[in-house]
Order: structure tokens, then sequence, then C-alpha cells
């Protein structure tokens, strides 16, 4: 059975070149901390991984601090904005990833105040909300750049000018755009900026956090110098080789990629509308990720579905990866307004700029024959 993976936004395979790359690297065994030369060879790939992220998002190397991944480049930033502030007021948007929910919500039992502004049915955070949500208290806002459920796109850089003009700091989680979509964190005039590896063809359990210069947050993790004594541990040199690796990979024409994408999504969406009645795209058809399909097929269960899918060789996700397993229903999809039951109902398709037409033609085959089936016992058409 040939097998047609569409849940890129949970994680990419792990580009070939950047395999070999991490490969040779274990050989450079040495402690970069260590003055020896292997530890000084294992630093010159640490220093040059560093210089290569930092090109990637218009940033300067010293503003690139190595992580475990996307969430820990999230809490660091809330947490470290956070302690360092001591109390005070923070404002986030209701569809976030739960590493940043989550962190909100542990900070609030620890006094602080947080504010969850809604979007409107697209998935938009309001620009006059946010300015409507300030308090003179306030001193983080944190708001993705794209949501790893519909794809939607926030205005980040107008975001980022409110921010400047009441002197509040502004983090963006940019797990999913990072690789996807041309950023410039200058040019956005964020404060902070979160990516992972392994949404862009790297591998798991590696991310930075870019902090720009002169921006003031506690350190997450108390240890030696490592990462100029903000990120205490040993540094793992190979996925943050395999990191930089596949973040110039993807940035390689990534604006021709990102158009390629976006029009395999909208091959595959047009060939399920043609093939499915009742069905409903959720999010902003204008702006959002180019690789991200949510879709509501009325009366159909999606973990039904999802189960069906992978018996006959789609791989595909309700939503975010993070919660997988639970029978709660999407938080991004109760807050554009969709029901209970029609949140149930929808799954989500990611695609690579590596996917074939023809793999998506079989794909579309394959999930309308299960979903008329599926209705077909249900008695929904």
């Amino acid at each position: 059975m040939n097998r047609i993976y569409l849940d890129n936004a949970a994680t990419m395979p792990l580009n070939e070149q950047v395999y070999k790359k991490m490969l040779s690297v274990f050989e450079s065994y040495g402690n970069p901390s260590s003055v020896y030369q292997t530890g000084r060879e294992a630093r010159k790939l640490l220093d040059k991984s560093r210089e290569h992220v930092a090109k990637a998002i218009g940033a300067l190397p010293s503003e690139i601090y190595f992580t475990s991944g996307g969430t820990e480049a999230d809490n660091w930033a809330i947490i470290g904005a956070a302690l360092e502030k001591g109390s005070g007021h923070i404002i986030t948007s209701s569809i976030e990833h739960h590493a940043v929910l989550h962190t909100c919500a542990q900070l609030e039992k620890m006094g602080f105040e947080v504010s969850y502004l809604p979007v409107d049915s697209s998935g938009l955070v309001s620009l006059e909300d946010i300015t409507n949500a300030l308090k003179e208290d306030t001193f983080l806002i944190s708001v993705m750049y794209a949501n790893n459920e519909i794809g939607t796109i926030q205005p980040i850089s107008e975001i980022a000018k409110k921010a400047q003009e009441k002197g509040i700091l502004f983090h963006c989680d940019a797990v999913q755009a990072v690789g996807h979509l041309p950023l410039d964190v200058k040019a956005l005039g964020v404060d902070m900026l979160s990516l992972s590896a392994h949404k862009f063809g790297g591998p798991k359990g590696v991310g930075a956090l870019y902090i720009k210069k002169g921006t003031k947050i506690a350190n997450l993790i108390n240890g030696g110098a490592q990462e100029r004594g903000r990120r205490a541990g040993t540094e793992n040199v190979a996925g943050i080789v395999g990191l930089a690796e596949a973040l110039r990979i993807a940035n390689d024409g990534i604006e021709q990629k990102a158009l390629e994408t976006a029009k395999k999504r909208e091959y595959l969406t047009d060939r399920l509308f043609g093939l499915i009645p009742n069905i409903k795209i959720n999010g902003n058809l204008e702006s959002r990720l180019p690789g991200v399909i949510n879709i509501t097929f009325k009366g159909v269960s999606s973990q039904a579905l999802l189960i069906r899918l992978d018996r006959c060789g789609v791989a595909a996700s309700a939503g975010s990866a993070c919660t997988s397993g639970s029978l709660e229903p999407s938080h991004v999809l109760k807050a554009i307004g969709l029901s209970e039951e029609d949140a149930k109902n929808s799954i989500r398709l990611s695609l690579s700029n590596n996917i074939s037409e023809e793999e998506l033609y079989e794909a579309a085959n394959i999930i309308a024959s299960q979903v008329q089936e599926m209705r077909g016992v249900s008695g929904v058409k």
C-alpha cells in the first residue's frame, strides 16, 4: 500500500539531506563548551548554525537561543517576561497553541492577569480588541503568526506596532510559519519569536527563540554558561546543525515553494468539493498558510474517519498533534464559531511542497469514498 502523508503541520518527514548532515556531525563528539580540539570543532558547528538561523529570519546571531523545541521557546518567552516583570497583565488570543494557553493559565495561578481575546469566524484577531484590552500594567502580548489547525495568518506587524507604541513586549509563536513563509523579525517588529525544526524538515526535539537585543526576560533554565548564560544545558549540536540545514533548505526559493504548495492545496480542495456534498472549509480563505486545509464533513465523526483513512493509507489529523487522543472538540474550531458537533466532524489536511498531484487525486478519492460510506450508515447526505 502506498501511504499518502497529509499531516505535515504535525511534523514533516526528516529531510534526507538534513539526515546526512546530522550523521556527519556525530563524529564531532566534543562538548562545545570545552577548549580542546573536539570541543572547538563542536563550537564551530554551533556558531555556524546560529549564523544560518539568524540569517534566515533577519536576526543577529547573538539574538538566537537554541531550545528543545517550540513549546520550550514559547514557555521561555512568556514565563521569562512574567518573572522579569513580577506582576501584571498579559494579552493573548483564544486560538493559541496550548504551549501558550497552558503557560498563561499557569501564570494566572501565580497572580498574573491574562486576557484571552476572541477571534472572528475566520480566526483573525481584531486590532481593536487588542487596543481595548490594554491596561496600564500590560507587559506582554503573545499572538501566533499562523494557526496550526486552520492556517489563518494574523496581522503580526500591525500588532507589533501597537505593542511598540505602548512599550509592551510582543512575542510571536511562529512555529507553523517559519520555513513555509518568508519572514523577517526586524520587518515584523517582534521582540521574541519561537520556531521548531521538525515543522520544516528538521529533527524533533530542537527549536529556537529569537530574543531581540535589549529585551529583558528571565532565564528559564539555570546552570552553566551555555547559550550565553540564558539557557543552561549542553547543546544538542547534531540537532541544532539539523535545524539550521533544514531551515536553509526550506528558505531556498521559499516564495515559489509557497505558491506551488498553495496551488496543490487548491487542487485538493477543489477535488473534495467536486466529490463530496455538504462540506465546509474552516479559517481565513485569503490570509492563510499555503499547505493547511481544515474541513468539516457534516455528519462524519473525525476520529472514526481518521481511523478509516489510516487503514486506507492516508495520514491526516483532527487538529493539533499535542491534543491527540482528546475527546474534547478543538478549542480553535469552537473559538471561530463552530458547534461542538461540527468541531468533532472536522479534520486537518496539511501538505508539503513535495507531494504530487497524483497522490492528492488518490487521497481525495479515498476521503470521498470513506465519507460517503460513513454517511450511508448514519443516514446523513
